[in-house]
């Protein structure tokens, strides 16, 4: 009976050692499979963390590239519309090309770090402050150019009234000067025309038939109340039998420009000194090339273009001892 029970104590130990190591043995697959399991899942969450990363970043950067390029597409509509306003801020737009310079630099990056683009988002921020700052300063230049604008409208109305007063007073002016003008135009008084043949010993004296008249005097006297001080010339023409002007030597192919009758031929021209509001006897000799021919010579003088005085004298034909 003890054998026996011997027995049968010595095949449980084995069996018992066995069903302990599969046991073990089993319970470390569990635990190992539960550890790939844990492992696993811990890899899985942290790959969709970083995915998540990934995807914040990316956002994170798309939004600071849209922001950079707002901040751009404000800055090209200033510069764009403000040229003067560039040119006089050339220091801001220095800071402001460094500031550009930089935040492209870290949007390029294709694996830019958070901390990166954090720089990024202060750059930008100090760019929009810098551009604020234009904002002001183009609508103060704005405000005063708009201001000049008007005092400019202001200063060429003004300017068109001055020049209409102005022309009016010009044509004023103009009317008065040629009143003036006209008003202190010589008068010619006491006209006298002398024929006078000269005789050998030089004597002078009266003659009224053509053949024994070698020059004619002339003497008139001019004056005026109001005209100015100073030397003015008169025109005398001599107008023959023939009706034609008579010229000397010193008077051929000369004229003046009369007020109503255009150019004329003028057999002398004489200058005279006048004095205002006093009276100029003036005289001159005449002699044609040839001799005088019988008829009548008219004295026409002019001065200023009018015509102010004139007088005729007949040369008779003489007889056989005239």
């Amino acid at each position: 009976m003890n054998e026996y029970t011997d027995q049968s104590e010595t095949v449980r130990k084995p069996r018992d050692s066995r069903n302990l190591f599969i046991g073990l043995l089993i319970a470390g697959l569990v635990i190992l499979a539960g550890f790939f399991i844990y492992d696993h899942s811990k890899s899985a969450e942290n790959i969709q963390a970083q995915q998540t990363e990934v995807a914040k970043v990316t956002t994170e950067k798309s939004n600071i590239q849209s922001s950079f390029d707002a901040s751009l597409a404000r800055l090209d509509s200033m510069q764009t519309a403000n040229t003067e306003l560039n040119n006089k801020l050339t220091s801001s737009n220095e800071e402001i090309a460094k500031m550009k310079t930089e935040i492209r630099s870290i949007l390029n990056k294709k694996n830019a770090t958070a901390s990166e683009l954090s720089k990024a988002r202060n750059l930008i921020a100090q760019l929009n402050g810098k551009i604020n700052d234009l904002e002001s300063q183009i609508a103060s230049l704005t405000q005063e150019n708009d201001s000049l604008k008007q005092n400019v409208v202001t200063l060429t109305n003004e300017k068109q009234a001055i020049s209409h007063t102005l022309d009016s007073t010009n044509v004023v002016k103009t009317v008065l000067e040629k009143k003036v003008d006209v008003a202190s135009t010589l008068n010619a008084d006491n006209i006298t025309i002398t024929p006078v043949k000269v005789r050998h010993n030089g004597k002078e004296v009266v003659k009224t038939t053509a053949k024994r008249v070698d020059k004619l005097l002339v003497s008139f006297d001019v004056n005026n109340r109001i005209i100015q001080p100073g030397t003015t010339d008169l025109y005398v023409v001599v107008i023959g039998p023939d009706g034609k002007p008579i010229t000397t030597s010193d008077s051929s192919g000369n004229t003046f420009v009369t007020r109503e009758e255009g150019s004329k031929t003028f057999t002398a021209k004489l200058p005279v000194d006048l004095e205002t509001a006093k009276t100029k006897n003036v005289e001159f000799a005449f002699a044609p090339a040839s001799h005088f021919q019988q008829g009548n010579y008219k004295i026409q003088i002019y001065q200023n273009g009018f015509l102010i005085g004139e007088k005729t004298r007949e040369l008779k034909k003489g007889g056989l001892f005239s």
